[in-house]
């Protein structure tokens, strides 16, 4: 099962590129330079994956990538949905620090005004300065008016939509009324009236989203080719699977899992394509490829969401089945393969990145990003030791080691209401993966501690307006 559009992408041209790449003196100039590529997915669920256990999703690509790079079994995202996870990403801040987090709303819509604020340095902001050529292909969903768009916040260029792919709607009936009435319902492109950009410029509305999983991975495959002889960063983020889900014709039907199988193995294939593009350059062993998901699955929308595997929740919950994600690191002759049980998280690519690509990380910020190379490239055990849950500028929880404290609670699986606890739940989520005991009166001293790092942790934190809440002026 494939795609026929690289067949545009002859061998010979790629043969081209890397020979004028050498003869300007890139290659033997930066060899010690990684190229640095992160594929990010949009809900995808910590069980959608073969490697992580779904029985049914066909993923041998992303199941080769884990047992020739590793595996992290207890990788977080720093916010449960969308646009404060994608700013911890490119940030390596927590979204209360830089205002991408909300009480009054949960994400960035095509009527807000603000985005991520361009004194945040980014990741292609700082590899940028350590020499790389930077792009970026997918969802940004940090801004979509001009000061926010990626071409603004370090990245060289810029192809996708600028938020979530059900954003726009015009028209159509509710999904999820579809969903429970045939599971193997299939939108239609013409209700969601969402822009597909090229840098600054809105070049197909709406935006033909049968192919944009298709379209992604070509464009991601033309920057590593055009960018062969010389360091550079890749941000590849899929609008899929968030709803609506949508395939290319060559991967409907053919999945046990439905539509939702469908489009998770499109995914897979679009992995396959990017590492054996890298390994047809010869580029393999000099690049870093990440892979992970900006959150849990979307629950609520049953058949056509994903799977937290044993995890419990989903999506708009700081349950580990919204903010554990399944993530991958692949680096063939460089990476230890194997599986990692250590604690790591987005918010730590920006320390790790830096430190692989000779970078210098921001000074003049509180930064909450760890360099996870020593666990990447030895045997040294994470410095992350704990892990804080935000959502809607709210502290829910917060980890250290195997213990984890719920402060409040949103029970719901779909952005539900909170659930203000009478007294905090402790859980042993190593143990206890699916937090289900409640082992808070027998162990009232590691309630305390966490109750302590939890005070130490919000006494730091200093809050950035608001800028979510901002509508578009009249």
């Amino acid at each position: 099962m494939g795609w026929n559009f690289r067949m545009w992408s002859a061998a010979w041209l790629q043969m081209v590129c890397l020979s004028i790449a050498v003869c300007s003196g890139w290659v033997q100039g930066q060899d010690t330079k990684p190229n640095i590529i992160v594929i990010f997915c949009d809900d995808l669920g910590w069980g959608d994956l073969g490697c992580f256990g779904n029985p049914v999703i066909r993923t041998p690509n992303l199941d080769r990538m884990a047992s020739e790079g590793q595996k992290w079994t207890q990788f977080y995202v720093a916010a449960p949905v969308c646009t404060p996870s994608r700013a911890a990403l490119m940030t390596g801040r927590y979204p209360i620090r830089n205002g991408m987090t909300s009480a009054k709303r949960a994400v960035l819509f095509p009527d807000s005004a603000g985005g991520l604020p361009s004194d945040e340095i980014t990741l292609a902001e700082m590899l940028k300065d350590a020499g790389y050529a930077t792009g970026m292909v997918g969802k940004w969903h940090l801004g979509h008016l001009p000061q926010y768009l990626p071409t603004a916040q370090g990245f060289d260029s810029y192809f996708g939509i600028p938020y979530s792919n059900d954003m726009d709607k015009t028209g159509g009936p509710g999904y999820l009324a579809e969903v429970r009435k045939d599971p193997s319902y299939y939108p239609q492109i013409e209700h969601y009236q969402v822009p597909l950009m090229r840098n600054t410029q809105i070049i197909e509305r709406p935006a033909d989203q049968n192919t944009l999983t298709r379209r992604y991975t070509e464009e991601a495959v033309g920057f590593i080719e055009q960018n062969a002889g010389r360091p550079f960063f890749l941000y590849l983020a899929h609008s899929m699977p968030h709803i609506p889900l949508f395939a290319s014709k060559q991967f409907r039907g053919k999945s046990l899992r439905g539509l939702y199988g469908d489009v998770v193995e499109e995914l897979d294939t679009s992995v396959g394509v990017v590492l054996d593009t890298l390994r047809e350059l010869k580029l393999d062993r000099k690049t870093l490829v990440v892979f992970s998901s900006d959150n849990g699955p979307w629950l609520s929308f049953e058949t056509h969401g994903g799977s937290a595997g044993p995890l419990r929740a989903g999506k708009g919950t700081t349950f580990e089945g919204g903010m554990r994600v399944p993530t991958l690191f692949w680096w063939p002759g460089k990476i230890q393969p194997g599986t990692k049980k250590d604690l790591g998280s987005t918010l730590d690519l920006m320390a790790t990145f830096t430190a692989i690509a000779g970078g210098e990380l921001p000074e003049n910020r509180k930064l909450d990003s760890y360099d996870l190379s020593g666990v990447l490239f030895g045997d040294q055990e994470s410095p992350r030791q704990e892990m804080f849950y935000w959502t809607n500028a709210q502290l829910h929880a917060v980890r250290r080691g195997p213990w984890k404290l719920h402060l409040r609670l949103r029970e719901a699986v779909n952005y539900g209401k909170e659930v203000e606890l009478a007294k905090p739940e402790l859980y042993h989520v190593e143990q206890d993966i699916s937090e289900k005991y409640n082992l808070a009166d027998k162990r009232p001293q590691s309630v305390e501690n966490l109750l302590k790092l939890a005070d130490e942790h919000l006494l730091d934190i200093d809050p950035h307006d608001d800028m979510l809440a901002i509508p578009i002026p009249k």
